[in-house]
């Protein structure tokens, strides 16, 4: 059989997303390997994969670019100084084991892309995120100078990384010329989905169970609400305070996933039915809560569908802005404005999306949606066919 090599980059948002794709090969007989940091071993492992780990310059390099105009050249510094820094140690480490494929994270492991055509196999755009075209982009939300001096000089450095490697710059940005665009979320949820045409192919959330997350059991006689901001843009000490404030007297089990940046004695006392974690098992969670006030990271975003789930939105950063507009539009539930967020309206808000009818509908149609997606087995059938030298 063939060998399969997943490249992802530090983001816990980028990593889950291909596990279940990792997972369906590895059933199907072939082997995966997986290029990411030593920190996501426990989900490599679980998806029956090897890991081929490298080290990063993203880890203790201060707070993670908000993807706005102003500091997008910032971002594209960081993705082209990660993409110098881990390619050689990728290259290095499938040494006398080169892949047959590559799957590659396309928003922010260039050096994927990158290693791809080092070996000349074929490669596969992964997208954890919405996507864009002419019809659609996240543009709308940014509004990018391009003549910017430093947008200029960012696409340059871009331009010569990739020529030195056969390629130009948007085989490298956007992933263009790929063999395969996966992805990992239903057409139905993509803004203007329908214009969207091969070789894109939405597969939706290819979720498997992480034991490595560890274990979680609901109460007996309360509704379990989850809150969460995610594992980048989590440092919100507010929000979590006036989560605890909102529920302290309310009928609700609460389950709030802090991060590492928030120590939980800052939130001071806390009732016995609000449970507080550096992180928790979170598809344990979503398969037994009401409710879940989310970043709208699109990783949460997609789990909550999945699990039917509908969402409190508070987003952090300009893409999750976009992904809590869509939740609303669709009516998967409600968006709040961070800045704005308080005890009551937060309240109002969960109760709100748990017991409306609509919401409920709106959320049974996009599971389905989910399903009929294909999720593991659609990519899975997608990567095969490359191998097998099908298009």
């Amino acid at each position: 059989m063939s060998h399969v090599a997943v490249c992802v980059p530090v983001g816990t948002g980028h990593v889950n997303p291909t596990l279940g794709v990792a997972a369906e090969l590895v059933a199907r007989g072939h082997r995966v390997s997986y290029a990411a940091t030593a920190a996501h071993a426990d989900r490599v492992a679980d998806a029956g994969a090897r890991l081929v780990p490298y080290r990063t310059t993203m880890v203790g390099a201060g707070a993670p670019p908000q993807f706005t105009a102003r500091d997008m050249h910032h971002a594209m510094d960081v993705a082209l100084r990660e993409t110098q820094y881990v390619l050689p140690q990728v290259l290095s480490g499938f040494r006398g084991d080169e892949p047959d494929l590559v799957l590659h994270d396309a928003t922010m492991a260039w050096w994927g892309r990158l290693a791809a055509a080092t070996w000349s196999v074929p490669v596969v755009a992964g997208w954890p995120n919405l996507v864009g075209n002419r019809h659609w982009s996240l543009n709308r939300y940014v509004r990018l100078n391009p003549m910017h001096p430093k947008v200029l000089l960012a696409l340059w450095r871009a331009h010569r990384l990739a020529r030195r490697h056969g390629l130009n710059v948007l085989n490298l940005l956007q992933s263009a010329g790929a063999d395969a665009q996966l992805v990992f979320l239903p057409r139905e949820f993509q803004y203007a989905g329908d214009t969207f045409g091969p070789p894109y192919v939405f597969v939706g959330p290819c979720l498997i169970e992480r034991p490595s997350d560890g274990d979680w059991q609901p109460p007996r006689d309360r509704r379990v609400v989850l809150v969460s901001l995610g594992t980048a843009y989590h440092d919100r000490l507010d929000i979590f305070r006036t989560c605890v404030a909102a529920f302290r007297d309310a009928p609700w089990h609460v389950v709030l996933a802090v991060g590492d940046k928030i120590d939980p004695a800052e939130l001071g006392p806390v009732p016995a039915h609000i449970e507080v974690h550096a992180a928790v098992p979170q598809l344990k969670v979503l398969s037994h809560a009401a409710a879940f006030i989310s970043h709208a990271g699109m990783g949460s975003t997609m789990e909550s569908l999945a699990f039917g789930v509908p969402i409190v939105a508070v987003p952090q950063m300009t893409e999750q802005q976009a992904n809590a507009d869509r939740i609303a539009e669709l009516g998967l539930g409600v968006r709040l404005s961070p800045t704005a967020v308080n005890t009551e309206g937060l309240r109002a808000a969960v109760e709100e999306v748990a017991t409306s009818e609509r919401v409920a509908a709106n959320m049974r149609d996009m599971q389905s949606r989910v399903g009929a997606a294909g999720g593991a087995r659609a990519a899975a059938d997608v990567l095969e066919g490359l191998l097998e030298g099908r298009p």
